[in-house]
């Protein structure tokens, strides 16, 4: 009898290559967003390839982030950056059009986008009142 196995979501998104193609078209919308655009450094390529390791580990691909970087601790490595609820929104919105951009499925793109909230808004270490 033939075992089935489950598609990781890398998989299913098309791999490395959309992933790749995910962080080279969200950066330059992040980069002129008039609210996280300031927050990103001048060279942005060191935060780019991050986010290609972290993407690619989070969606069920290899785990290169840790391999190059150890434990994600992601909420803990944002702490020196003031992120608050409008930051976050800022954040998925960005991805939001890269995803359209790119003719990602409208249901794939919406499972990614509802997968990515998740660490957006707990990244949020600033109050906002």
């Amino acid at each position: 009898m033939e075992r089935q196995t489950e598609r990781t979501i890398y998989e299913v998104m098309g791999g490395e290559e959309m992933i790749r193609s995910i962080v080279e078209t969200f950066y330059p919308k992040v980069i002129k967003d008039p609210v996280i655009g300031p927050l990103f450094p001048e060279d942005i390529h060191p935060v780019k390839e991050k986010q290609f390791l972290f993407l690619t580990q989070f969606f069920g691909g290899p785990p290169l982030y840790t391999v190059s970087y150890g434990h994600p601790m992601m909420r803990a490595r944002h702490l020196q950056v003031p992120i608050g609820m409008k930051e976050a929104e800022a954040w998925i919105s960005c991805m939001r059009q890269t995803l359209e951009e790119i003719g990602m499925e409208p249901a794939l793109r919406d499972f990614i986008l509802e997968r990515l909230k998740g660490p957006a808004f707990h990244f949020i270490n600033k109050d906002e009142a």
